[in-house]
Formats: C-alpha cells, sequence, structure tokens
C-alpha cells in the first residue's frame, strides 16, 4: 500500500485539490477553499480523516478519460490521508441526471446498470488505491426511502430552485417535456452526502446543484455541510462536445495501450491544450511550460501530443505499453504500415457490417457502429464502407478508424449439391 503523504501542509494540500476546480463563481470557490482549509486543519489536530467520496452513475459500461478528473483528485484525498469512497450511483443512474443536457436521459434497464457498475467497481482500481478505497452502491441505501422519506425530502426545495437551472428552461422555452423524476435527482444525489456523513463531496461543474442540495440536506439532519468542489467536464475526442460514451468521442480507462495513444493523436491541437491540465499527473509548473511551449512555436505538435499520449497510456498500462503504443502508431499511422498483429474473427456466414463491428468490439452498440459507418471510419479491404446494410460476404481485413484492425474470416459457400 502506498504510504499517505501526511507530511504535506495543510496549504499545499489544499492548493493541489483546488487546482483545475470550477464553480462559476469566484466567490463561492475560496468559501469552499477556506472550508477545505479548516476542514483539512482539523483534521490534523484531531487525527481523524475527512470522508470524502464522488459519484458515478453506471449507464454504460466502462470509466473513461473524462471520470479520471474527479478519480485523480479523490486519489490526491488518499495520499494526504483520508478515507475515499468510491460511490456507484445504481440508484440515481435509475432516475438520470439530467444536469447537463437539454433532454432528458434515455432510461436504462436494471441489467445494463448492473453491468456497467461491475466494470465502474473494478476499473476505479486503475487511479485509486485500492487498499484505501471503500466501493459502496447508493442502491443500498436509497432503494429503502420511504414515500414519506421522499415527500420530506422534497419540502425542503421549491420548484423555482429548480426552473431557474438553465437547461431546464431551455427545455420549457422550447416546449420539450421535462420529467417529474428529474427533479428527484439532486434530492437522492444530495441525501448520499447525508448517509455517508461527508466532509467533502466532488464532481463535475454540471453537479454543483445537485451537491449543493447535499450541503442543505445535512445541514437539516443536523450535520456538518461538506465542502463541495466542482471540475470541468472533459472535451471528447471530436472537440466539440463533452467526452461521453453515447457520443463515441471517448478515450476508455481500460481500453488498449494502442487504442488509447491512437486516440490521443487524433485530437486537435487545442483540444490537447485542454485535456493536458487535467488527465496528466504533471505538475502545474510542468503543465504551464508545455503550453507555452506548443503556444509560442517552440515544440512541434505533433511531438507535444506524442508526449500526452505516453503519458496517458504510461498512466494506466505502463511504460513498456507506451513503448509499443507509440511504435504501433508511427508504423502504422506515420509510415502508412499494417501492424504487426492483427485480431482475426471468425463468422459463420455473410454477415451484416453492423453486427461485425459489435462482434469485433470496434463498436458497443448497433447505434455506434451506424456512427461510425455515416463518419467514414469503416474499410473492408481499404474500400469505404457507405450502407449499413452492407453485407460482409468474404474474407476480409477490416479497418475502423486510423487504429484498428480485424481480418475477417468469412469460409467460401459450399458449392451447391448436384442435381
Amino acid at each position: 500500500m502506498a504510504t499517505a503523504r501526511a507530511d504535506v501542509s495543510v496549504t499545499d494540500q489544499v492548493q493541489a485539490i483546488m487546482y483545475g476546480a470550477e464553480m462559476g463563481d469566484r466567490e463561492l470557490e475560496r468559501a469552499m477553499a477556506d472550508e477545505l482549509t479548516e476542514r483539512i486543519a482539523e483534521s490534523r489536530r484531531t487525527g481523524r480523516p475527512l470522508r470524502v467520496y464522488a459519484g458515478y452513475d453506471p449507464s454504460k459500461p466502462d470509466l473513461h478519460l473524462g471520470h479520471s478528473i474527479t478519480l485523480r483528485k479523490l486519489r490526491l484525498f488518499q495520499d494526504f490521508g483520508h478515507d475515499v469512497s468510491f460511490v456507484v450511483g445504481t440508484f440515481t443512474a435509475v432516475v438520470g441526471d439530467a444536469s447537463d443536457r437539454t433532454s432528458a436521459r434515455p432510461r436504462r434497464t436494471a441489467e445494463e446498470i448492473q453491468d456497467a457498475a461491475r466494470t465502474y467497481a473494478e476499473q476505479c482500481y486503475r487511479i485509486l488505491d485500492r487498499e484505501r478505497t471503500t466501493v459502496v452502491y447508493n442502491g443500498d441505501w436509497l432503494s429503502g426511502l420511504t414515500l414519506a422519506d421522499v415527500v420530506s425530502l422534497a419540502s425542503h426545495f421549491t420548484v423555482q430552485q429548480f426552473l431557474v437551472r438553465d437547461n431546464y428552461r431551455k427545455r420549457l422555452d422550447a416546449g420539450d417535456p421535462v420529467g417529474l423524476q428529474e427533479f428527484l435527482y439532486p434530492l437522492l444525489q444530495g441525501y448520499d452526502a447525508v448517509h455517508l456523513r461527508a466532509d467533502v463531496q466532488i464532481g463535475a461543474t454540471e453537479q454543483l446543484f445537485n451537491i449543493q442540495a447535499g450541503r442543505k440536506l445535512q445541514t437539516i439532519f443536523g450535520q456538518r455541510p461538506c465542502v463541495c468542489i466542482t471540475y470541468p467536464i472533459l472535451v471528447g475526442t471530436d472537440g466539440a462536445m463533452r467526452m461521453s460514451k453515447s457520443v463515441g468521442n471517448y478515450v476508455a480507462l481500460a481500453a488498449p495501450p494502442a487504442e488509447q495513444y491512437g486516440k490521443v493523436m487524433s485530437i486537435s491541437d487545442a483540444t490537447m491544450l485542454q485535456w493536458v491540465k487535467y488527465v496528466t499527473r504533471w505538475t502545474p509548473e510542468l503543465i504551464l511550460d508545455f503550453t507555452r511551449q506548443v503556444e509560442q512555436g517552440e515544440t512541434n505538435p505533433m511531438d507535444a501530443k506524442k508526449r500526452l499520449a505516453r503519458e496517458i497510456v504510461s498512466m494506466y498500462s505502463g511504460e513498456a505499453a507506451a513503448d509499443e503504443a507509440e511504435r504501433h502508431f508511427e508504423s502504422v499511422h506515420q509510415r502508412r504500415e499494417l501492424p504487426e498483429q492483427i485480431p482475426a474473427v471468425d463468422f459463420p456466414g455473410p454477415t451484416k457490417i453492423v453486427d461485425v463491428l459489435t462482434k469485433t468490439g470496434a463498436a458497443a452498440s448497433r447505434s455506434e457502429a451506424r456512427r461510425l459507418i455515416a463518419g467514414r471510419g469503416v474499410q473492408l479491404d481499404e474500400a469505404v464502407v457507405e450502407d449499413p446494410e452492407h453485407l460482409v460476404a468474404r474474407t476480409a481485413l477490416l479497418r475502423v478508424g486510423r487504429r484498428r484492425f480485424f481480418t475477417i474470416s468469412i469460409p467460401d459457400r459450399p458449392p451447391p449439391p448436384p442435381a
């Protein structure tokens, strides 16, 4: 088990934790930094570690780089000697949080949520210390609330408090529906803080209202309100939309090293400069120097991007894997060579291309497969596939995007029997 850095001063702990925090209000940021300073100093005096947590709703399998922003902050708290809970939102995922959206989230089945929850609970250890992490599922306590409990929680909030939120206002102005269950989400997330008796809750910027709801409920339940800290949403590989598994513009923490490396190399220079502040182990000084060199033309953007790609791969798979991923990228993409090893996938007979993509794992779903085809990102023997109904009827080399290759093996049809 890693040794907690108990020798780090209170000031240095606060600076490291607050680095990159964004709450949309400078006064609120200063107030939370002051509260955090007070809590950490008190922890030093009493010897009681702070109770810190972040929640993650498992809508689809696999954690990605966007999740890593708060996960890395949780790891900092662990390294400073505090207690960390990784909350898997098995109940809140059923309700669906629309805080970051201009439409309601699609409802997930219990089976989908449980499948995703299993990957979350294991993959969090790619960043967190397994021996110092408590993994909990909020379905364990939220499912036990009675209707009377929910009515009691709701009585402390007004409809007006919800309607001033920008995403709800836009939907109402556009005549789009807002589900009644969406108003319950902040209450449920807020109750997580009460159940855990949290000292600190961290999350993404769009979670600020929900986290502040937790502070309010803690006060109502006679608890000291937790410090709330939020961090920005990471833009996806497309450089436009937030990183999302639904959109497909994400880099999974458990992705193969070559895929991780290649996806990082595909981002724009502007996106690279946004990512570097949040997804590396580098110090603020190193990040500033990296940014300055790129912006002033002292470093070739391709070389800078390789440096970022190596850092990300080495964080999750080690230096040797980063070396191999870099060689793979240079061979396949810079020198236009095929990789030395191409996985082969057998099919019993002619198969639609969307099913080929899902079986190989190149797409997580048929809808994602269709998006890849629409984006002209799928090739068979170097010919772009444009029709999602295309039937793959013979053995061929499948290329998905710039990085992924598969040999699709389909047996020749036997000759017809003699008449």
